[in-house]
């Protein structure tokens, strides 16, 4: 097998997936490529590197998702756009602990630039539009959080459904932003 930053990250994540964000380690991984460990710091210069290639990888789903046209509804594009991070970040185990922390650099900084300037063309107020996207994330990264956290526990009580709850403090969030910026809430279908 070819040792290389791609197959690093992929057999990391898969080790993720098995056994949560704590046991992954250089020593771990290497073990499972079947390398020695100082191997691994030839593409990765520490454990915090190799943290942020994993948590840009696992969300690389939401990455390629469309960036908003002129033509989309401001409202609309935020509220899927905070859906399909949340569906990234569940894909893999302790997907919001990964992300949770990190900064957007090189493409995802450029797409995220693009998102804001999408904001604010669309009337709202730049301050409003960081904040916006702010908002949106970390309420997405925390709701994911509490949701990997007490996988298969109810500490929420019984029948929590959490695709539900989500929704509504979306919808929350949404509403308030719509009149701050001075436009009416879409109408609930």
């Amino acid at each position: 097998m070819k040792l290389d930053r791609e197959t690093i990250v992929s057999e990391a994540l898969t080790l993720l997936d098995e056994l949560g964000l704590d046991a992954v380690s250089t020593r771990q991984l290497a073990k499972r490529l079947g390398v020695e460990q100082p191997s691994l710091y030839w593409h990765f210069r520490n454990k915090a590197s190799l943290l942020d290639a994993m948590a840009e990888a696992a969300v690389a789903g939401h990455a390629t998702t469309p960036l908003p046209a002129p033509s989309d509804d401001w409202r609309d594009w935020l509220v899927e756009n905070s859906r399909s991070f949340r569906r990234a970040l569940l894909a893999h185990r302790d997907g919001a602990r990964l992300h949770a922390g990190t900064t957007p650099q090189g493409v995802d900084l450029s797409r995220a630039l693009h998102k804001l300037e999408f904001l604010v063309s669309a009337g709202l107020p730049e301050q409003d539009a960081r904040i916006a996207m702010l908002t949106t994330s970390h309420f997405t990264v925390g709701s994911v959080l509490e949701e990997q956290a007490e996988a298969g526990d109810d500490a929420e009580g019984p029948g929590l459904d959490r695709t539900a709850a989500f929704e509504a403090g979306l919808a929350l969030i949404m509403d308030g932003l719509a009149q701050r910026a001075g436009h009416l809430p879409k109408r609930r279908r």
